[in-house]
């Protein structure tokens, strides 16, 4: 089969099973890119995994940068999105630490319902070519406003330390975050006690108040 696609206007609408052909295709990749990395994963290592023949593979994607930049995207807009509906649900005269909360309770449960293309999205984001990087910046740097204007909006209303840097509150929390889902196991506890144990530690820390020195 060429590898070439038809005109998209020549290309039937996508029935249901062409849909979930392509979400398949999708999942598959994230998982060898999140496990092997992007240069070593192959097309027919997609197509294979995706039980599919190498070349259908052209009829839902053009290429294998296109399949990397919707894995990319996937794996953070599904963590946005899980962010805004919890925002978007409390009240409008939330605190600060609430909204942070809310947020991160949102990135924990995107990361973890989105696992292989979170952690494919963490992995292998410097391994990827720079035009797919220049592509794909526009969403995390959406994403990455969203946190700086709760952690801004938390410092306005003294609710943060003024003594630490707002990015580096940011940066480190995110970045925590973000490596739970390499690590996190449901069996071991509920989402909400994991949640709970996670915002604690972020707001109050570690040690006990006021405790021998």
């Amino acid at each position: 089969m060429s590898t070439k696609l038809r005109d998209s206007r020549d290309k039937p609408a996508a029935t249901e099973p062409d849909s979930a052909t392509r979400e398949r295709i999708l999942l598959e990749a994230a998982r060898l890119f999140r496990h092997h990395g992007y240069a070593a994963t192959t097309l027919r290592e997609v197509a294979d995994a995706a039980g599919i023949k190498a070349g259908s593979i052209y009829y839902h994607f053009e290429s294998k940068d296109q399949i990397l930049g919707e894995v990319l995207d996937k794996g953070i807009v599904g963590v946005a999105e899980a962010v805004r509906q919890r925002l978007a649900a409390l009240p409008a005269d939330a605190s600060s630490r609430l909204k942070l909360a809310a947020a991160i309770e949102g990135h924990l449960w995107g990361l973890l319902h989105h696992g292989d293309f979170t952690s494919a999205n963490i992995r292998i984001y410097g391994q990827i070519p720079a035009a797919a990087k220049n592509r794909h910046r526009r969403i995390r740097r959406e994403y990455t406003d969203l946190w700086d204007t709760l952690i801004d909006d938390a410092l306005r209303h003294d609710e943060l330390r003024p003594d630490v840097s707002a990015t580096i509150v940011r940066l480190f929390v995110i970045g925590a975050l973000n490596w739970t889902v390499e690590w996190y196991n449901p069996q071991k506890g509920s989402f909400e006690d994991f949640v709970k144990q996670i915002t604690t530690i972020v707001f109050d820390g570690t040690f006990v108040k006021d405790g021998p020195a």
